[in-house]
């Protein structure tokens, strides 16, 4: 483990545009669960699977459903950034690292400092109004009852990608040009099944290492694999300025 440390380090600091692309381990050590882990969301027993619940089509049809399941298993303002968060938002201050680009729809790398944070799946703080686009806190959803409208009757809707919902193309866009443009892409706590995300891994020219608790199949297209803790492997790090 030690040695793969002294790689990714000498990584980074080799490299002059780094890319950070991350999935739910890497909140995982805040507390807040992934989905496909032996104790993720998609192990829960409700009266809907929640792949179903988290649609399009479920919450246009069952809304009041959907905000139950989504105000008891995918709020969690309590949560807070942990080691791999804040290393991150260290290296970008430092100009070690470009973009993040993340999966997760929590809001912690920007709770840590993060600043060019790409969320190719919205964020739970946003939420808006179906109607007159009116923007609702996360706050004022968990304090909600029932289907979350709007003063004006419309149906609140999460900024969050919904299954049968297409990624916001800008923000993809974005994601493919950083990780086109990187020397070094570290991919960390993602299982890389979901697509399209799991695909921008095809755009990248650069060196790729892997940090994961299991393995994901795409081991050997790294230059290195880390097999533990997003944010234990991260804090080991030094931050050196570019």
């Amino acid at each position: 483990m030690e040695q793969q440390i002294q790689r990714l380090q000498q990584l980074i600091d080799q490299s002059r545009y780094t890319v950070f692309f991350g999935g739910a381990g890497v909140s995982t050590e805040s507390g807040v669960p992934d989905f496909r882990s032996p104790d993720g969301l998609y192990q829960l027993q409700y009266q809907y699977p929640p792949e179903t619940i988290i649609s399009h089509s479920f919450f246009m049809q069952n809304p009041a459903e959907f905000y139950r399941f989504y105000r008891d298993k995918m709020l969690w303002p309590q949560a807070e950034p942990n080691p791999a968060h804040r290393k991150l938002a260290e290296l970008e201050a430092a100009g070690r690292l470009q973009a993040a680009v993340t999966q997760n729809i929590d809001g912690l790398h920007q709770a840590a400092g993060s600043r060019n944070v790409l969320e190719l799946h919205g964020s739970v703080h946003r939420n808006y109004c179906m109607n007159c686009g009116k923007s609702y806190s996360m706050e004022e959803v968990l304090q909600s009852q029932g289907a979350f409208r709007c003063g004006c009757g419309g149906l609140i809707k999460p900024d969050v990608v919904l299954y049968e919902e297409a990624l916001d193309p800008r923000i993809l866009e974005q994601s493919v040009e950083h990780i086109r443009r990187a020397e070094l892409l570290i991919v960390a706590g993602t299982s890389l099944t979901v697509y399209p995300a799991a695909g921008l891994l095809d755009f990248l020219k650069g060196k790729l290492v892997l940090i994961n608790r299991a393995k994901t199949g795409r081991e050997n297209q790294a230059d290195l694999f880390i097999q533990g803790d997003v944010g234990r492997t991260l804090s080991e790090i030094q931050v050196k300025t570019s």
